[in-house]
């Protein structure tokens, strides 16, 4: 996870820092609004890397209600469109969502098709990894 954090940071194209991450408290906030609880990875993601602004991919924030990437209103718009509910969005993707499951993995699903069983990532991080840094 440090490698791939650290990885972000230094690939961080907002030279104005714009988006501040946000503290253990606002955390507490959004998972009062989505009544749930955040999985730890996405916890330690919005902590370390959720101002980061890189490639073609935008993930979730929780700092700014008004951006298009607040992770509230994404999730309410994506349970809206039909995604489970006990799923919670990190990135818009196609016509849907790359999700996080409350066990940790990350999978995508889409409104014609649902969950694609065939394609996820063992971690927040694996995803980060793989798909955000390819980007």
């Amino acid at each position: 996870m440090n490698e791939i954090v650290e990885e972000l940071q230094e690939k961080n194209q907002d030279r104005f820092s714009s988006m501040a991450l946000p503290d253990e408290d606002q955390l507490v906030i959004v998972q009062e609004q989505l009544l749930l609880h955040l999985p730890v990875d996405l916890k330690d993601f919005l902590l370390n890397v959720s101002n980061v602004v890189y490639g073609s991919i935008i993930p979730v924030t929780v700092t700014d209600e008004y951006a298009a990437s607040h992770l509230p209103e994404m999730a309410s718009v994506a349970w809206d469109r039909g995604m489970p509910r006990e799923y919670l969005p990190i990135c818009e993707y196609l016509e849907g969502y790359y999700f996080i499951a409350q066990e940790g993995y990350v999978s995508v699903w889409l409104p014609e098709v649902g969950i694609n069983e065939n394609v996820y990532w063992d971690s927040m991080w694996d995803w980060c990894e793989k798909v955000w840094l390819a980007s």
